[in-house]
């Protein structure tokens, strides 16, 4: 790219350098409630896009990118220091053209300045600045600057003053330093090559025991702090432990969820967990609550009550979706998150005190909660005050009940987090699949209703034109295109309702969408590669096959291909099959190398190693759903399970009932038994 040029954007407006951009805010109306929170700084913020790199062409200015989120402590620290102050506001306004990003609308422009952030400085994080030649090339990146010098720290003013120093007189230092790392962004997006082996038993059992090894057996979960929940990871233990009968994975996983859900990084009164913790020992979150972490966390606590039968797992699923039900579902689905801080205070709205405990409860229940949630004069987060931890469920469930429901009460009373009202694509999508599987395997076709109505939703308002866009915010959908992320998330979550419901017409808006995101995404140049966005308007087409905080686009499309190659007619299926392949092929080296970063990766290939497993249920005009039901309560995770009558389906074509009874047609690949019509044979085939 020539520097100096602004490139095109198709997600931006049309409009002139100086029509917009020069001379104010313009977040006003965003539908991003992150860029909205800063709508009335002095600085001049825009959203990215042409606009913003045009004007910084005309200017010859730098562009200043601040790239944060709405449940971002730090985010919010600077912005109160810095973007609110207007002297500081008036070196920004000057100096260059200011633009405001929320990461979680266009992940595709945070993951490349966070790569360009984290190349110069070793590390990343949030607030991230970044300073760019009008092309978008980063030459200057950061994360957090005080107002202030302090801790060794320069203010932000003076990072400023310097890089504008360093862009009026030393210009060529700046034009080689975006050429040098846009040269490294660009390296750094190139396709994992194929394996020379297969996924296949070694391999996953090398994974699994890789994994397995970085355990903290004393108290649950992998690494140390700040601790995350292994949210993508815990599925895939299950899975293996499922598929393979080793304990020692199901172990693991049921460590660190019993550990995750007794601690407080857990919402003991209200459901629902906060996106880390601060320490070892999950007793002081860091107290956002995101989507996409209870989404997967749901996913993995509900196939884990179906498969233990624990009681403490079903009652943190059973919350959980209360939680999501009760405080994040608005007209559009389900909102991004929830603020660390309330009123300004991080935690105030979650943290108690033996004295306030009394308070509420009284003398007797206020020392007797005190007892069963830890709660201790000393505290264990500031000013005397704890975090609700729950080390074993108390004897007298009626008085507990009562005690949370009080507190709870009491609690509604304090100032209350933020919640960032967005509705993001592949977060909702991931939320209904959890809710599809959750209802069908554990006998709450409720659970499947709200992830049905959540997905009508995405589908009427996300897809605009036949194209799927990232979010909406009180049902205005906005501009940014869906990511690939987003467009896999969304098929699994269509083709999951449709094996949840029997309903024909999401599987084939399901299978509408894969087509779509094979044509967007898909390298043809490397198959079974897949970019993470369209890219149009960036430096580089950002490409991240490792699992994080959330799954991979291309683990999300692995698993989007496995069970589209079974539900689909003939032909497409055989055309997904061969892209799984072609895609699981790319994720040897992850599995070798990296496992604990290849969660979804683990969950997927262990579902291709056992088959996958099918069971088609052709029913009789008269079924009671027994057999079916039957299916979704025992079976491994992973299986594709179908029914409906005779011929009304791929997996049902040729499979009828058996002397007028209900039958199950049990597969593993391309290998099936014969028809069994009762529950303890239908559990003897999945044995």
């Amino acid at each position: 790219m020539n520097e100096g040029q602004p490139t095109p954007d198709p997600s931006a407006p049309d409009a002139q350098p100086d029509a917009r951009g020069a001379g104010r805010n313009l977040l006003g109306e965003s539908t991003s409630p992150y860029l909205r929170q800063h709508a009335d700084n002095p600085v001049h913020w825009q959203e990215w896009g042409r606009p913003a790199m045009a004007e910084a062409a005309a200017r010859d200015v730098p562009i200043l990118l601040s790239v944060g989120y709405a449940a971002c402590h730090w985010c919010h620290v600077m912005a109160h220091e810095s973007f609110e102050d207007s002297a500081t506001a008036g070196v920004m306004n000057r100096d260059f053209v200011c633009v405001k990003v929320d990461r979680e609308e266009r992940p595709d422009i945070d993951a490349i300045y966070m790569n360009a952030t984290v190349a110069m400085t070793g590390q990343g994080g949030w607030p991230m600045t970044c300073f760019l030649t009008p092309s978008g090339a980063p030459f200057y990146c950061g994360t957090y600057f005080p107002s202030s010098p302090r801790g060794g720290m320069p203010s932000f003013i003076q990072i400023m003053s310097a890089v504008t120093e360093a862009w009026t007189d030393r210009r060529e230092e700046i034009d080689a330093m975006g050429t040098r790392v846009g040269d490294h962004l660009r390296a750094n997006t190139v396709a994992l090559p194929p394996a020379d082996v297969g996924v296949d038993d070694r391999l996953l059992a090398h994974a699994v025991a890789t994994v397995v090894e970085d355990e903290d057996r004393a108290s649950g979960g992998f690494g140390g702090a700040p601790k995350f929940p292994p949210s993508a990871l815990l599925e895939g233990l299950i899975r293996s432990s499922e598929r393979t009968g080793d304990s020692a994975a199901l172990d693991a996983a049921v460590r660190a969820c019993v550990a995750m859900s007794r601690g407080g990084i857990y919402d003991q009164l209200a459901g629902g967990f906060a996106r880390y913790s601060v320490d070892n020992d999950w007793v002081v979150p860091h107290f956002e609550k995101m989507l996409y972490d209870n989404a997967q966390l749901l996913r993995a606590y509900a196939h884990l009550a179906r498969r233990t039968g624990d009681p403490l797992a079903l009652r943190v699923t059973e919350e959980t979706i209360e939680f999501l039900r009760r405080d994040l579902r608005v007209a559009g689905g389900f909102a991004s998150s929830l603020d660390a801080d309330a009123a300004g205070v991080e935690g105030s709205t979650y943290v108690w005190s033996p004295t306030e405990l009394i308070e509420v409860l009284g003398d007797d229940d206020g020392r007797w909660a005190a007892d069963v949630f830890e709660v201790t004069v000393t505290g264990t987060f500031e000013d005397g005050r704890s975090t609700l931890q729950l080390p074993a469920d108390p004897d007298d469930p009626d008085r507990f009940a009562s005690v949370r429901r009080r507190l709870l009460a009491a609690r509604a009373a304090r100032p209350q987090p933020l919640r960032d009202d967005k509705v993001v694509t592949g977060w909702n999508a991931m939320t209904v699949t959890a809710l599809a599987e959750a209802g069908a395997g554990l006998g709450r076709p409720d659970w499947v209703d709200l992830g049905a109505w959540c997905a009508r939703r995405l589908v009427e308002r996300h897809i605009v034109d036949g194209h799927l866009r990232r979010s909406s915010l009180g049902e205005v959908v906005g501009r940014p295109a869906a990511a690939l992320d987003d467009h896999a998330a969304l098929v699994t979550a269509l083709l999951t309702l449709h094996q949840a419901t029997g309903e024909v017409a999401w599987r084939d808006q399901g299978l509408v969408v894969l087509d779509s995101t094979i044509d967007l995404f898909a390298d043809a140049d490397e198959p079974g590669t897949w970019f993470d966005a369209v890219g149009d308007g960036l430096i580089t087409r950002p490409r991240d096959p490792v699992d994080g905080a959330t799954p991979s686009g291309a683990s999300l499309m692995a698993e989007a291909l496995l069970i589209a190659s079974s539900v689909a007619p003939d032909g497409p299926a055989v055309r997904y099959a061969e892209l799984l392949e072609q895609t699981l092929a790319r994720a040897v080296v992850l599995l070798v190398k990296v496992p604990r970063s290849a969660g979804h990766w683990l969950a997927v290939a262990q579902a291709r190693v056992a088959g996958p497993l099918q069971i088609a249920v052709s029913e009789t005009a008269g079924s009671g759903g027994a057999l079916v039901a039957h299916a979704w309560s025992t079976a491994p995770g992973g299986t594709i399970i179908v029914a409906g009558e005779r011929d009304s389906v791929p997996l049902l074509m040729g499979r009828g009932p058996v002397d007028d009874t209900d039958a199950a047609y049990v597969c593993r690949g391309t290998v099936c038994g014969l028809p069994v019509v009762d529950a303890p044979s239908l559990t003897a085939q999945l044995a």
